[in-house]
This record gives C-alpha cells, sequence and structure tokens, in this order.
C-alpha cells in the first residue's frame, strides 16, 4: 500500500508517521510538509497538490495538514479558506480519480457550541467563526467529491511534539503566582498519539475490507469524557505537584473565570462535547478516558525537560 500523508509536521502529522509506517509496502509512505522540497505538501497551493498526488498515485491519502490559527484566520479568511476548504476537496477529486481512500480531520468547531449534550455527525452544523466555516466548508467538498473517505472530527488536541496546553499550562505555572484558567468551555482533550493510532486501525480496516464503501463517511474522534479548561489545567497541575515539579502555581492558585473575561478575536464553542459512538461500533474499538492519554503524554513531556536538564 502506498499511503500519502500531507502536514507531516503537525502535532497528529508527527504521530501519523509512526503509526503509519507499519502499514505501508517498504519506502512507500510519502510524508509531506509544507517544507517539503522535491513535490509540494503545502495546501496553500492547490494546483500544486494536485500535480503531487498525480505524481505519486497512492492508495490512501491522509490529510493532517490544516490552517489552524483560529484568531488569526479571523483576518486571513482567504488563505484559511484555500487550506482548509478548497485544498482538501482537490485532494478528494484526485483520490476519486485513483480509487484511493481519502482520510481527513475536521473538529468541534464546525457547531456553534450551544446546549449541553454529546454532538453526534447528524448534528446540524453551525460554526461561529472563520476557522470553523473554513473546516465545515472541507467537509462539504470532500463529501460532493464523491470518493472514498473518512472525516474525522476532533477536539483539543494534545502531543509530546510541538506547541500545546499541555506545555503552555507547565510554563506559566513555573513563571507566575497564579493561573485564571476559563471554566465554561467544555470537550475533551485529545492526543494526537490516540488521533494516529485509531487512524492506522482505520486504514487496517479498510485494506481488510477491499473496495467496498460502506464505511465511507463522518466520523467524531475524541477521548472518553469531558472537562473545562480549568479541570484539564487543574489535572495538569495535579500530575506535575505529585511528580514533584516545582511550581509557583498550586492547584490552590488556579482560578476558573468564564469566557468572557478572555475575549477573543474568534468566538469558540461553549460545548465541544462529540459522541464517538459511531466510530467505535464501526471500527470496533474502543476510545480511553481522556485523563489516560494526558497522563502518559504529561509523564513524557516531564521526561524529556529532566532529561534536558541534567
Amino acid at each position: 500500500m502506498r499511503i500519502l500523508l500531507f502536514g507531516k509536521n503537525g502535532q497528529v502529522g508527527w504521530e501519523l508517521q509512526r503509526s503509519l509506517a507499519p502499514l505501508a509496502s517498504p519506502g512507500q509512505l510519502i510524508a509531506l510538509g509544507t517544507d517539503s522540497q522535491t513535490m509540494c505538501g503545502n495546501l496553500a497551493d492547490p494546483a500544486g497538490i494536485r500535480e503531487t498526488v498525480q505524481t505519486v498515485k497512492p492508495d490512501m491519502i491522509v490529510n493532517a495538514a490544516a490552517y489552524t490559527a483560529v484568531d488569526k484566520a479571523e483576518q486571513e479568511s482567504q488563505l484559511a479558506q484555500t487550506v482548509n476548504a478548497i485544498a482538501p476537496g482537490v485532494l478528494a477529486e484526485e483520490a476519486l480519480r485513483l480509487n484511493a481512500w481519502f482520510i481527513h480531520y475536521s473538529t468541534d468547531y464546525v457547531f456553534d457550541g450551544g446546549g449541553d449534550q454529546f454532538h453526534i455527525e447528524s448534528d446540524t452544523p453551525n460554526p461561529r467563526n472563520v476557522y470553523g466555516k473554513t473546516k465545515l466548508a472541507g467537509e462539504t467538498n470532500i463529501i460532493d467529491a464523491g470518493c472514498r473517505y473518512v472525516i474525522l472530527r476532533t477536539s483539543w488536541v494534545y502531543a509530546t511534539y510541538g506547541s500545546n496546553f499541555i506545555k503552555t499550562i507547565l510554563r506559566l505555572a513555573q513563571e507566575r503566582d497564579q493561573l485564571r484558567i476559563v471554566n465554561d468551555q467544555i470537550g475533551a482533550p485529545t492526543g494526537a498519539e490516540l488521533i494516529a493510532d485509531v487512524t492506522a486501525h482505520i486504514v487496517q480496516s479498510l485494506r481488510n475490507r477491499g473496495t467496498e464503501i460502506s464505511s465511507s463517511g463522518l466520523y467524531h474522534l475524541a477521548a472518553q469524557g469531558h472537562t473545562s479548561w480549568y479541570g484539564f489545567a487543574h489535572y495538569i497541575l495535579t500530575q506535575a505537584a505529585s511528580a514533584n515539579v516545582s511550581l509557583k502555581t498550586t492547584t490552590g492558585r488556579l482560578y476558573p473565570v468564564p469566557s468572557t473575561e478572555y475575549p477573543t478575536p474568534a468566538v469558540r464553542p461553549l460545548n465541544s462535547r462529540l459522541d464517538t459512538t459511531k466510530l467505535q461500533e464501526t471500527f470496533n474499538l474502543y476510545l480511553p478516558d481522556w485523563q489516560s492519554g494526558v497522563f502518559r503524554t504529561l509523564s513524557e513531556i516531564l521526561a524529556n525537560q529532566q532529561s534536558l536538564v541534567r
């Protein structure tokens, strides 16, 4: 199997290179980023990525690239539209031409965040910011292309690699005497490692099922359970303290605040809960609770920091 991966330098793309390598034929995992020299891996260049797909002729296209600067997208809407909407449509068109599968990642931001229930795949999207609107347009373009596809909506992504909420909280807690964290946005922190492992499981399943298109569709992928950004931060600091990390901000100096205290250019959804029943039943898998993934990633981050100190 020849797999073409876009977005290799992102958090999810980094992990996908590990998880997908055993499924590809020897030397047939082609991983590209915006800095790739021999072929175009930049989704801001739709014509370039079309040429890349036509050159590689993959059996599977996996797109982990996206414009994810949520606030900046309010001013760079055209670039966000090109990367998040137009380019995925181009990849889907090429997947159809090659009869290849296309796996793409979307977001909880396609919903407006109303209510307090878990969103299912058939709920009506209503994005409240440019980022969410462009990601929803990308979903629509993929579906309309008519290829065999799996779109995975996920939420609150973190990883050992790259910048993310865990590393930010650890850094701020070592620099400041107190922290004020939003407590009315609810979702499930979801590790890039989990996303990559589930993707590999899906790829293996699709390969075993041959050319059938019954698994083609939209799915929600997130860790089990839910918390707020405040609850996420509280868990991080609790575990860091248990690991004897020196912190200026302890859990007693961590304060919950409403989103209205931190206005941002892009409105965030308050409810980012995603129901993952469809994914688990279709692909016969079990998703772990959010705490287990955060604990594992946090332990690895702290171990890396300690090794650098030595």
